[in-house]
């Protein structure tokens, strides 16, 4: 304890970096929680998928066609609201959302859960980190309404 103390004494900036540091973390993570924000990383998101999961991009059409995740289902996140409604078979099903980086699909999942959708989560990072960590991507426009439902 008297080596913590002298340290402490002497590296006064080290410790109040760290300090504040900490108490961001610890912030960040109440806000999270609070938000009741559910975020899966690309390994469990597969899994979740895996499992019977929708998978929802709420990026714009252009973004879609460049890229997606297999067997997505395409609503940009402008028209969730209005579109809701062809997804309420889902409402007790896990549903991941993503675009991306992450942010968009944030409020996609909040204004799903506003509407009585249980098991929203997000995926971190958007399809950027599905990317980073060199899962399967297909091209092309999504398919018609009546046919992906």
């Amino acid at each position: 304890m008297n080596r913590f103390l002298e340290y402490t004494t002497h590296h006064p900036l080290l410790v109040g970096a760290a300090a504040l540091l900490a108490i961001v973390a610890i912030v960040m993570e109440i806000r999270q929680q609070a938000r009741g924000s559910n975020v899966v990383g690309p390994s469990d998101a597969v899994r979740l998928v895996n499992g019977g999961a929708l998978v929802l991009d709420v990026r714009d059409a252009k973004d879609y066609e460049d890229g997606h995740i297999i067997d997505s289902r395409h609503i940009p996140s402008a028209e969730l609201a209005n579109r809701a409604d062809t997804l309420k078979k889902y409402k007790d099903k896990p549903v991941v959302v993503y675009c991306d980086g992450g942010f968009a699909s944030a409020a996609a999942a909040k204004i799903l859960r506003t509407l009585g959708f249980g098991k929203v989560v997000t995926l971190r990072g958007g399809l950027q980190s599905w990317r980073q960590d060199n899962l399967p991507l297909v091209k092309g426009a999504a398919k018609k309404e009546g046919k992906n439902a």
